[in-house]
Parts: structure tokens; sequence; C-alpha cells
């Protein structure tokens, strides 16, 4: 990959950006307890608020009915964008479920989390960049962008330029995230349980554990660095892609630097010619399985901005490699079964493989088992088909949801999935909600067969 292939700049990044909100992030255990403590109470008065309404109107509301007004939504969505770090994400991530262990309306409340959250204000962001590189961090730079031009759950990111003239993208994280992880996913784990919505009956630990670690790499930036050096060594030579290029001399635990990759949102490919959509979406479903079974390392996070397209010469844009995800050779190679199995419809052979992945299928000839295997074969069901398979066209999302509430009737003996299994089909999900937005029609089937 060629230096001048990843600084050229895209038409659709020559605008101006106007300065978002911006609110100082909490820090400090007591700070952001403070926060959850706020929301819990919002949220219940916003519900006694609604259930006095619905009495008095003669209804008697479910508990579930009286969360979800459109007014707690707002707070709910409003208090985590805020707070930033793992009280964001987890929302993120537990939104990302599809019904596979979460009750639609937890899933439906949570989606509502906006993409960007608001950006740090000046004194936080020079603390940020002191701690990074000392007090004298500006002389390191010819230009220096104080507005940012994203800010998400972990941290922001701020275009500057070197003494050199390289354009560079900082990803700055913000203060006492990285400290607050294990608090704060304890803390919003709670509140979901106080309100009815975190099923009681099913075991969360395992996914809330393994969340705190996932969110912990997250927030290593040396990590982060090693999987964006990673990429961008295995996909030098294809065309397709193009990858940002780590600067490690200016890397730290909290600030990670690589060279500036401009590019505009994917989803306005949807305006693209049918032929070009399909060829992007049909790159992307190729990487995605890349990744699981030649890497064994995914990009998890299923968020739209993570990829970006150049209209003037077709370069798929990959950023943002935080939420990548190592992943052992015996879970790829029983998960490849499960696909193998799945295709043949052999669902003898499906729950073997399932099984090994960690799936507790039930008893044989069960309604459970086979509710489990209708789900796995829906999720599995573009690599299934032979053809192209017509995201918008299809109505998979619709029986995927109608198969969850039915498996939700199963509580007494529900399991959660295997939390490979979640980070995993959390990336499918993403890439089916994108083809979907894109209308796109991907030969799923041929690119799965070739790694089988």
């Amino acid at each position: 990959m060629s230096g001048d292939k990843n600084k050229g700049k895209d038409t659709h990044d020559g605008v101006d950006r106007p300065r978002g909100r911006q609110s100082a992030v909490p820090t400090g255990r007591v700070g952001r307890f403070a926060r959850v403590a706020r929301l819990t109470a919002g949220v219940a008065g916003g519900m006694l608020a609604e259930g006095t309404r619905q009495w008095r109107a003669g209804n008697r509301p479910r508990r579930r009915d009286l969360l979800l007004t459109p007014g707690n939504a707002k707070r709910v969505a409003d208090q985590l964008a805020d707070m930033r770090g793992a009280a964001m994400k987890l929302g993120q991530i537990l939104s990302m479920d599809n019904g596979d262990m979460l009750p639609r309306e937890l899933a439906d409340i949570l989606g509502r989390l906006r993409s960007e959250a608001s950006a740090m204000p000046e004194s936080q962001l020079n603390a940020a960049m002191t701690e990074a590189y000392g007090a004298d961090w500006e002389s390191l730079f010819s230009e220096f962008d104080r507005n940012p031009i994203a800010a998400a759950s972990i941290g922001q990111v701020n275009r500057a330029v070197d003494h050199e003239g390289r354009e560079l993208a900082l990803k700055i994280q913000y203060p006492g995230v990285a400290k607050s992880i294990r608090s704060d996913v304890d803390n919003i784990a709670t509140v979901l349980r106080m309100s009815g919505l975190l099923p009681a009956d099913v075991d969360m630990t395992p996914l809330l554990e393994d969340a705190k670690s996932q969110l912990e790499d997250e927030a290593d930036y040396m990590k982060e660095a090693d999987f964006l050096k990673a990429f961008y060594e295995v996909l030098a030579d294809d065309e397709r892609f193009i990858v940002p290029e780590l600067q490690s001399e200016l890397t730290t635990r909290n600030v990670l630097a690589m060279s500036y990759v401009s590019g505009g949102p994917i989803e306005e490919l949807a305006r693209k010619p049918q032929a070009e959509r399909d060829r992007v979406m049909t790159a992307l479903v190729d990487l995605m399985l890349t990744e699981l079974f030649q890497l064994r390392l995914v990009q998890t996070d299923p968020n739209f901005a993570n990829y970006q397209y150049r209209f003037a010469t077709g370069d798929i844009v990959l950023l943002d490699f935080g939420a990548t995800r190592a992943f052992k050779a015996r879970f790829v190679n029983n998960y490849r079964k499960l696909a193998a199995a799945a295709i043949a419809g052999d669902r003898k052979r499906m729950v073997a493989a399932a099984e090994k992945v960690g799936y507790a299928m039930g008893d044989e000839d069960s309604v459970y088992r086979e509710l489990v295997l209708e789900l796995l074969l829906l999720v599995l069901e573009p690599l299934r088909y032979e053809g192209d398979y017509d995201f918008a066209a299809s109505d998979m999302p619709a029986r995927l949801s109608e198969l969850a509430q039915s498996a939700a009737a199963h509580s007494d003996f529900w399991h959660a999935p295997p939390t490979d299994v979640v980070y995993f089909h959390r990336k499918v999900g993403g890439m089916y909600m994108l083809a979907s937005r894109m209308g796109a029609r991907v030969n799923a089937n041929r690119l799965m067969r070739e790694w089988l």
C-alpha cells in the first residue's frame, strides 16, 4: 500500500465541520456513580408519571410499557452518551444482541444511543494531551485542530499536521474512562436489572465480565496500535481497502496516532448503481470471513462510521480497530463446522458443532433445541442461499425477531449464547444491516464455500 494512496483526500471531506456539543467527561467513581443514580431516579420518576396517567385513563399498563416512554428512552440514551466510556459502550454492545438473549424492548431503548458522543471541553483535551506528551505538546505539531472530526464512546479524534507536513489523525482517550470500566459495567447492569429489563433468570455474568475485558482492551491504545498494524500489513496489497498507517513514535497508551485518511459516509453508497453497491458489500463480507477464518482477528464494532467510501476511486476506508477481538483456533474451526452443517442442512451435525462452539442445545427433539437451530439457520441464511442474496428484499430481521420472542418464552432454561458467538454475530449483524441499508446483493454462499 503506497503512502500516496493513504494520504489522498475524498471530495466529501472538504467541508468545514461545525463545532459539536461539548460536555465534560465525568471522572472518578463517585461522580460517574452519581450520574447512574440520577439516571435511575429520572427513569423511575418517568415511570411513575406515565403510570399515573395510564391509570387515570383506565388502563393497566405493564412495567415495560411504562419504562419504554419517549422521555425515558431519551434519558437513557443521553445520559449514557454523556458519560461516554463503558457506560455508553455497554449500551451499544447490548443493543446489538438482536434478541438472542435480551428482550426486544431493551435492545430498542439501547439502540437509540447516538453513534457520536459530545466532545471534550478544551480543558480536558489539554489535560489528556499533556498526559500523553508533556506540557509542551503543541510543539510537536505545526497544526492542531481542536475541533474533533469524530467523538465516540472511548475517545475523540482530532486532526493534526506534523513538522514534515504529514496529516495525522489523533485518537485521544477521554480522561478517567479506563479506570471506570469495571464500575461502569456493574452500575449500568444493576440499573438494567432493577428496571426489570435485564432478565433475572439469565446469567449475564460471563458476558458482562467479558465486556469488561473487551472494553479494557479497547482503552489500551497500544493494543489497538498492534491491531491497526496487523490489518495494515495484511491488506497492504488489497486494492479494495485503505487502512490508516500507524505513527508509532507519537502513539501512547491514551493517544493513538495514525495517518489521516478521508472518505465519505458509506451509507451514501446507496445512491450508486447496483453493481457498485454489490461490489462493495461483497468485499466487506469477504473481509469479514477473512478476519475470522484466516486472521482470527475480527473487528467486532458494527458502527457504520467505521467504514467509509471514496466516491472518486471506489476505495473502501477501514477505521477504528479498538473493538478487534482475537478468536482461538478451536472456536474458528468449530464455527466453520457449524456453518458447513447449516449449508448442508444437516441438523444433527449442526447440534454437534453448536455444542462444541458453546451453545446449550437442550434435550433431543425438544422445542427449545428446534428454536435454537432455527435461530442459527436464520443468522446463517445468507451463507446458505445459493446465488445472490438480496438483503433489501429479505424479511430475515422480522423473522429473527419473531423467533427470538418465542425463545424468550423458554426463559426457565434459556442460556445466554457463548460470548465469542455474541461478538462475532455483532459483526455479522452489522454487515447484514449495512447490506440492507445499501440494497446490496451478495453471493455469500460462494464466499463461504472458499473457506470450507
